[in-house]
Parts: C-alpha cells; sequence; structure tokens
C-alpha cells in the first residue's frame, strides 16, 4: 500500500515528542522570558495608574490653589477699593481743611486791611487836626499882634477848639 504522507509509527512519535518538547520549550520560555515581561507590563500599568491617580490628585490640588487665590485676589480686590476710599475721603477733609483754612486766612487778612484803613482814616483825621490846630495857632499870633484885648482872644481859642473838638487835645 502506498501512503499518502508516510505516516509510519516513527514519524508519529516522533512528532509526539516534538509537541512535548514544543510546549516544555514554550513553558520554560514562557517562566523565562514571557514572566518578566509580564512582570514589567504590570510595572508598566501600576507606574501610569499611579501617574493618572496623582495626576488627578494634583488637579484637585491645582483646583483648591486656584479657588484660594481667586478668593485672595478677591479680597485684595476688596482691600484695594476700601483704601482707596479712605485715600479719597482723606483728600476730600483734607481739601476740605484747606480750603477753611484759607477762608479763615482771607477773613483775616480783610480784618487786618480794614483795621489798617481805619487806622490810615485816623491818621489822616488827625494830621487834619493838626493842620487845623497849626491853623488856628498862626490866627492866634495874628490876633496877639494886633493887640486884641485878652477876652477876644480866648473867645476865639474856644471857639477853635470846639470846631477842632476836644479828642485832638487829650491825645497829645
Amino acid at each position: 500500500m502506498t501512503r499518502l504522507f508516510n505516516l509510519d509509527f516513527q514519524l508519529l512519535h516522533d512528532a509526539v515528542l516534538l509537541g512535548i518538547s514544543v510546549f516544555f520549550l514554550c513553558l520554560i520560555l514562557s517562566y523565562l522570558l514571557f514572566e518578566p515581561a509580564k512582570k514589567l507590563l504590570a510595572e508598566r500599568k501600576e507606574r501610569i495608574a499611579s501617574d493618572i491617580a496623582s495626576a488627578a490628585d494634583d488637579k484637585k490640588a491645582a483646583a483648591a490653589l486656584k479657588a484660594e487665590y481667586e478668593s485672595k485676589l478677591a479680597n485684595a480686590q476688596k482691600e484695594v477699593e476700601q483704601i482707596l476710599g479712605e485715600a479719597r475721603q482723606k483728600g476730600l477733609a483734607n481739601q476740605a481743611r484747606i480750603e477753611s483754612e484759607a477762608k479763615e486766612e482771607a477773613a483775616r487778612i480783610i480784618a487786618r486791611a480794614n483795621e489798617e484803613a481805619k487806622l490810615a482814616a485816623k491818621r489822616a483825621e488827625d494830621e487834619m487836626k493838626q493842620q487845623m490846630i497849626a491853623v488856628a495857632a498862626l490866627m492866634a499870633q495874628k490876633v496877639v499882634s494886633a493887640n486884641i484885648d485878652a477876652s477876644i482872644q480866648e473867645s476865639l481859642v474856644d471857639e477853635t477848639i470846639k470846631e477842632m473838638g476836644s479828642a485832638t487835645w487829650q491825645s497829645r
């Protein structure tokens, strides 16, 4: 009989031994090569998982920091507005104080000017009285030189004094 594949007991025996050898070779290679590769892949998977977890934690921490900084920024903005408001109030108070001081100074200057004007008017009045006294004295000299009697001379001096006022005589 002719065989199609030449299947005999020896070929079958060799095939089974080859299969068993390949199985044990795969088992040994699996233990020697595939286990370290599996460990490497498992470690990589764990590292990636831990990186993802730490990234999530970092994201949460960043969100918390962002919220904290936003609240601090809002508080800082409120403080800036408060400080500016206080500065405006102080500025307005200083402005009012300076204006009131300027008004008081102006009032003092006006009062001093009025007093000086009154004093100048009083001096002018006194000078005019002095000139009138000088004129009266000249008249009196002329009267005396014309030998007017004493009663006429006294009446002229009394009249002159009454016209000029008694305040001029008292101020000397």
